[in-house]
């Protein structure tokens, strides 16, 4: 018969970008579900509100600071990410899409937005993934974008950030098969996230133009926070002796009016 490790009793996990959309949802979901959650993100404020409600609704729950873009953060993040006990789950979600071109961006933004959403992520689970392997069970889910596959112009460290992201990931299943730690990634499609609202009315009016003509604005529907957050939870849970390497989730298109063109 097949030997695993046993599962532990507690499972606490780490949220990264906790502090809105698919972070905050995913905290809430794991929390609902019966696992113990340190929340992490640059908003302080947002964090311990969040904090606070889970624990009001009977979870375990603490906010710790991190910031993605600053290595030292993120060595002091985790130096002090067990306070609810060694992590058995690192969620690395946290991201930010900043409009720029490949050939017209400046290379110190281009740089930037690689650390916070490749760089920033390997850091974290260097730091953390070793004790984790060293117990002999653990998940770290990467949440990366349906961008690795259906690239977007206007998007192009983001685009080559998510591409290095899923690489990394497939790279860590294979070194870590037979480690008892699970690495999978959750590929999203269009999401109602915070992410790409500060951009400007006038790139956005430049930007969907061309989106449009590469067949990315095929129907209105958009994924909800939730919606992603259950098939993380989906994946960390899934019983040993199985592993979900990749789960791609695309937001329903409105159902039409006039179907019968389906018949």
């Amino acid at each position: 018969m097949p030997r695993f490790a046993p599962h532990p009793a507690r499972r606490p996990a780490v949220v990264t970008g906790a502090s809105s959309g698919i972070g905050a949802a995913c905290a809430r979901a794991l929390s609902a579900a019966g696992y113990p959650v340190v929340v992490a993100a640059r908003r302080k404020d947002r964090l311990e509100a969040l904090e606070e409600e889970l624990t009001h609704h009977g979870g375990e729950a603490r906010a710790l600071q991190l910031d993605l873009a600053d290595p030292s953060s993120i060595d002091a993040f985790a130096d002090k990410v067990d306070v609810l006990g060694p992590p058995d789950i690192v969620i690395c979600n946290a991201g930010e899409v900043v409009p720029m071109t490949a050939v017209g961006a400046e290379p110190d933004e281009f740089a930037a937005s690689i650390q916070v959403n490749l760089l920033g992520a390997h850091r974290l689970v260097a730091r953390l993934g070793p004790a984790m392997v060293e117990r002999g069970h653990g998940d770290i889910v990467f949440v990366t974008s349906d961008v690795v596959v259906r690239q977007r112009t206007h998007m192009a460290a983001y685009v080559a950030a998510k591409s290095g992201l899923e690489g990394l990931a497939r790279a860590m299943q294979m070194e870590l098969e037979g480690s008892g730690v699970r690495v999978g990634m959750v590929r999203p499609g269009p999401a109602t996230t915070e992410q790409g609202t500060t951009w400007s009315e006038e790139t956005i009016n430049r930007v969907l133009p061309s989106w449009s003509a590469w067949g990315h604005l095929r129907h209105s529907g958009a994924l909800l926070p939730e919606n992603v957050a259950s098939a993380i939870v989906a994946m960390v849970s899934a019983p040993k002796g199985s592993h979900l390497t990749l789960i791609e989730i695309q937001p329903e298109a409105p159902i039409l009016p006039d179907r019968s063109t389906f018949r």
